[in-house]
């Protein structure tokens, strides 16, 4: 094998593990999984934040944050904000609200938020 390959397999086993210790991390009575949650229901979330971003949407200004738990990514949306007091890469975030699509992607606008510690 080469060094390469080995490389990039070490690298796609810790990605592995890291996806797993975070799913540990974030199971708890009453809050399920980005990959279980269903679509159109009321669900509450927890995961880390991977990136944050400002991004226009129909001319109104909405903070973009993508949630990981482990099991998949959310797109969580906050319409009219330009940015929120510890909304940030790396933030631990428990939401609640509805998943809906838009261009294929899983997406919850304006949900309820908590910080976690």
């Amino acid at each position: 094998m080469s060094k390469l390959r080995r490389t990039i397999s070490r690298w796609a086993n810790s990605s592995d593990q890291h996806a797993a210790d975070l799913r540990r991390t974030y199971a708890d009575a009453g809050v399920g999984t980005i990959a279980d949650a269903p679509d159109r229901e009321t669900v509450r979330l927890r995961g880390t934040l991977r990136t944050v971003t400002l991004r226009p949407r129909g001319g109104v200004p909405a903070l973009e944050a993508e949630l990981f738990d482990g099991s998949g990514v959310l797109t969580v949306v906050w319409l009219g904000r330009r940015r929120i007091a510890g909304i940030a890469p790396g933030r631990s975030i428990e939401v609640q609200g509805r998943i809906g699509a838009h261009d294929g992607v899983r997406i919850i606008y304006n949900p309820r938020y908590e910080l976690m510690p």
